[in-house]
Parts: C-alpha cells; sequence; structure tokens
C-alpha cells in the first residue's frame, strides 16, 4: 500500500519543511487552526501522541488524526511518545499518518515495527529523547527515512529550548548524509531555528511560533528565511 502524501523512500532530503506542532493550536477550533497554518504556507502537519505513561501526558487518538486529516491534504507527521508504538502504529496510519515515528527508549529493536509501518504504507522514523545518544540510532539510518531530534524533554508543548541536543543533529546528519530528514522539536522559533539549521536539521517542529503568532504567515516566513540561509547538509565540524 502507498502512501501518496509523502516521497517514498530514497527521496532527496535537499527540502526544508516546517512542520507546526498541532498540540499548540487552540483545540475548541481544531480545524480552523489547521486550515489556517496551511494557509500560512506549512509543508506538513505534526501531530504528537502521548500516553500518560511513556511521558506525563495525554494528548491525541486515531480520531484527532483523522480530523486533522480531513481539515489538511497536506501530510501528517504522526509522533508517537507511547509506550506500545507498535500497537497503535496501524491505527494510526489507517486514520492519515504519512509518516510515523517512535522512540528508540521505548523499543530498543526498532526493524520489525519500522517495516510493518512501511508496508502499511506510510514512512517510518525513530526519536530520542535529549539524554539519548545519538549514535543510537546509527545502526537504522538505511532503514528508516528521518530521525527526530528532541530539544526538550517530551510531554508538554512551550518548554524552552535545550541548546546541548543541537550537536546530534549535526552527527545524525553527518552519519546519514545530504539524501535524509533531520528532524528538531522543542523550543524552535525564529531565534532558535538558526542553531539546529547549522547543525544540518532540515525538518523543523514549530508549534507556539507559529500557532500562537500575531501574523501565522509572517512567522512562518521568517523561519524558513532562517532556515533556508544556514542549514548546512552536512557537519559543520566534519565538513
Amino acid at each position: 500500500m502507498t502512501n501518496p502524501n509523502l516521497p517514498q523512500s530514497g527521496a532527496p532530503a535537499r527540502r526544508t519543511l516546517i512542520a507546526p506542532s498541532v498540540l499548540a493550536c487552540d483545540l475548541t477550533r481544531l480545524g480552523d487552526e489547521v486550515c489556517a497554518v496551511d494557509a500560512a504556507g506549512v509543508d506538513w502537519h505534526h501531530v504528537d501522541i502521548m500516553d500518560g505513561h511513556f511521558v506525563p501526558n495525554l494528548t491525541f487518538g486515531p480520531d484527532i488524526v483523522m480530523a486533522i486529516r480531513r481539515a489538511s491534504e497536506k501530510p501528517l507527521d504522526v509522533h508517537l511518545m507511547i509506550e506500545e508504538p507498535g500497537r497503535y502504529a496501524e491505527e494510526f496510519i489507517r486514520a492519515g499518518a504519512s509518516l510515523l515515528t517512535f522512540h528508540i527508549e521505548a523499543l530498543p529493536e526498532p526493524r520489525p515495527l519500522i517495516d510493518k509501518i512501511r508496508k502499511l504504507g506510510a514512512r517510518p522514523g525513530l526519536v530520542i529523547k535529549p539524554r539519548t545518544p545519538a549514535e543510537s540510532v546509527f545502526p537504522f539510518l538505511k532503514e528508516v527515512d528521518m530521525v527526530l531530534v528532541m530539544t526538550v524533554e517530551p510531554g508538554f508543548t512551550g518548554q524552552k529550548f535545550m541548546p546541548e541536543c543541537v550537536v546530534k543533529a549535526a552527527q545524525i546528519r553527518r552519519e546519514a548524509g545530504p539524501q535524509f530528514d533531520v528532524e528538531v522539536d522543542g523550543g524552535i522559533n525564529e531565534k532558535t531555528v538558526r542553531q539546529v539549521a547549522l547543525a544540518g536539521a532540515n525538518v523543523i517542529v514549530a508549534g507556539a511560533a507559529i500557532y500562537r503568532a500575531d501574523d501565522p504567515r509572517a512567522a512562518v516566513q521568517r523561519i524558513r528565511d532562517s532556515l533556508d540561509q544556514n542549514i548546512r547538509w552536512r557537519d559543520p565540524v566534519g565538513g
């Protein structure tokens, strides 16, 4: 089964993408909010799924993903922050997930789930928490389409950016090469985006900086301009 919403594995990653986190929107106006950031020029929608066990918060289930899919035709980047990602992967893909990422900390042997996600028609990706070394995902880089580096502790929106995590984006970019998506999530705004772009991250999750901006279109453009101007496709130290 092929999902038409995202390029398939092996597609060039020399592109910069902005994926605002739906967690930061006004949930009483979910559909309108998603449509508004669509119109502001975002590329994907990032959807954080939390179970109250793997992280200390509860958020959305497949029905919310399905509602976002009805509101937008853009790719849905669904981030599973749950203890049993394999148990629910199919439900979220059927609900509309285009790309499904899960934590290496929750599933140290990820290959069976990676294969399952791809067979179900979505792109698989791995996620690492702030204290997890970049090297933990190196053995799987040829099997996934993206790695998400958390630059806050997962669980809540609006946290302060942790600059010490940025080096991991550079390490993954150097190891994976230019034809790979490196995503960052946590405290990203017009100021911090430059730092992660210089490390080689090309996919940016920015929640409050977009959804809570007075002018979301202008906020998206400023983030995109900084990202495009500063992106490094190789480790800035390694050349």
